[in-house]
């Protein structure tokens, strides 16, 4: 069943919700970032270009963040969709949770789709279709999670992560641009950029994430939570129909 019809952001009215909000935990996240073990390269390119934008939320699981969440990346999406096509620096929007501290890797995962179902519906009852330029299918390799008509790649961390990178002091998801992605490819970065972070990663854990995969090769929804997941898992999101 969907939420109640929401009348659409009015753009006159909702700016502020993209400024940084993210205080204290902010700051710590971008000290996890710049620390020296941390593997990945491309967050560390965003660091270095002040390209990261977090966002301090209440609990993981608390409905009353869903509706300003939605905002902060419908707006963080259209400031995307409108830089220069010549800008080559990559943005993430990082929303920053202030509990549970305590989770396992099941229960975050399960909090992590549950969080992602509601906004999603929220989303379609919006009237906001799915972009257009990736499937709508979680379980297929060319899916990625469209908020604001904009794809995203979601990466989640929280304290009880198995793999040392996604082991972050408070749960957090990591929202980036498939279309950033894209460009990445387009241009050559990505392949240099990805095996600098696996081999890094492999540094530090002594093994790479084994969900990990090209995307088209794999659903990437099994990234998401960072969790390892089995050959036969499904991903839980149900789809809807924008409004």
């Amino acid at each position: 069943m969907y939420p109640s019809p929401i009348p659409k952001r009015c753009p006159h009215a909702a700016p502020a919700a993209l400024e940084e909000s993210g205080g204290a935990p902010g700051e710590a996240f971008r000290a996890f970032v710049a620390d020296g073990a941390f593997p990945c390269v491309g967050s560390k390119a965003a660091l270095a270009r002040d390209a990261i934008r977090t966002h301090a939320f209440g609990r993981l699981g608390d409905r009353a963040n869903d509706a300003r969440l939605l905002d902060v990346l419908t707006l963080f999406a259209e400031r995307l969709d409108a830089q220069d096509p010549e800008d080559r620096t990559v943005h993430s929007c990082v929303a920053i949770f202030e509990g549970p501290l305590d989770t396992d890797e099941q229960r975050f995962e399960a909090l992590l789709w549950s969080l992602l179902q509601r906004l999603h519906d929220l989303d379609a009852a919006r009237g906001n279709p799915w972009a257009a330029d990736v499937g709508r299918d979680p379980d297929a390799p060319d899916f990625s999670l469209s908020l604001g008509s904009h794809p995203f790649f979601v990466i989640g961390l929280h304290p009880g992560a198995s793999r040392i990178a996604r082991r972050f002091e408070r749960p957090a998801l990591v929202f980036n641009s498939h279309r950033q992605f894209e460009q990445l490819r387009a241009d050559g970065r990505y392949q240099k950029m990805q095996a600098a972070t696996r081999e890094r990663d492999t540094a530090l854990q002594g093994s790479i994430n084994p969900n990990l995969a090209d995307f088209g090769a794999a659903a990437e929804t099994r990234q998401y939570s960072g969790r390892k997941v089995d050959p036969h898992w499904a991903c839980p999101l149900r789809m809807r129909s924008a409004r």
